[in-house]
């Protein structure tokens, strides 16, 4: 089974039919690998490379843009069957960089890498690297040039639920019983260079444990690190709440300590789910055995 994310927010009407595409085919990749009889760990990194290297969304090229008007980079998977896990953070010449974080979590001792050692870790171990042209789009510079005139994101509580967060994430269950997770994004818009948000964090926005659960969270990323809202989530199953509502309370516990907005993904080793949000829409999709689901609400 897998579950996939496409981010959280007021996601206008004119672009819900191209994030849900994104999402489903997404899910269709993932589900792919899961049919082969592949791994969790596979299908969420195939699942999370779809939609980098889909436009609509706020990973890979077509991510926003920084201050200084460049693309950088986060990313994080884990395996709950080892609780091993890859993180890159602000990296600006790799397309993919969930494959690279899955490098890092398969190849080395070191659970995260950023800037240009994650680039180099890469590189030496196949990954190609770009240009950051490469991964900028019009869409954005245009975004970035419209974001200056309003000093956008220069108040930190400025972060609202209408605030574009295409943040995308993935939980898979495999055949063996085994979960797994990954989370990538391109960060916020005009974000200072060297920001880093929760999704590449582990336990902020990406957590797996066979043991408790699978989970992927997508939004404003500084209350989630705050809170290590991830992790706090899967702890909740863990102790014994059902999966819906522990993103439930995780997503009211989110807006009640610190009024953050976003949504959450959630996948035990039983195939139970949760998916819940607190923005107007969120695009999601899921795949098990004979049944295929998305949607922009939960």
């Amino acid at each position: 089974m897998i579950l996939v994310h496409g981010g959280a927010w007021a996601i206008p009407d004119y672009v819900v039919d191209e994030h849900l595409r994104g999402v489903e085919a997404a899910a269709a990749q993932g589900w792919q690998v899961l049919e082969r009889g592949g791994s969790a760990l596979d299908a969420v990194e195939a699942a999370v490379v779809a939609m980098e290297d889909d436009e609509a969304f706020d990973a890979g090229r077509g991510s926003f843009l920084n201050m200084d008007g460049r693309v950088q980079l986060d990313a994080l998977i884990m395996d709950g069957a080892t609780l091993r896990a890859g993180g890159v953070g602000c990296v600006e010449h790799i397309r993919n960089p969930v494959r690279a974080a899955r490098k890092i979590l398969s190849e080395s001792p070191h659970v995260y890498f950023v800037g240009s050692g994650a680039e180099r870790f890469a590189q030496e171990h196949g990954i190609d690297l770009c240009a950051n042209e490469d991964l900028v789009i019009e869409r954005e510079l245009e975004r970035l040039r419209e974001a200056k005139k309003q000093a956008y994101l220069q108040m930190p509580d400025e972060f609202g639920p209408t605030r574009s967060s295409d943040t995308v994430g993935a939980v898979a269950l495999d055949a063996d019983g085994n979960v797994a997770a990954a989370t990538s994004t391109g960060g916020t818009l005009n974000k200072a260079p060297g920001r880093v948000g929760d999704s590449s964090l582990i336990g902020c926005g990406c957590y797996a444990d066979n043991r408790s659960a699978a989970v992927s969270t997508t939004g404003w990323g500084e209350p989630m690190m705050k809170l290590v809202l991830a992790k706090w989530t899967a702890d909740r199953v863990e102790n014994g709440m059902a999966p819906q509502e522990a993103a439930q309370q995780a997503l009211f516990y989110l807006k009640s300590r610190l009024n953050g907005h976003g949504g959450i993904i959630i996948l035990d080793a039983r195939g139970r789910v949760g998916l819940t949000h607190n923005t107007p829409r969120m695009a999601w999709a899921m795949r098990r055995r004979q049944e295929k689901k998305n949607g922009v609400a939960a």
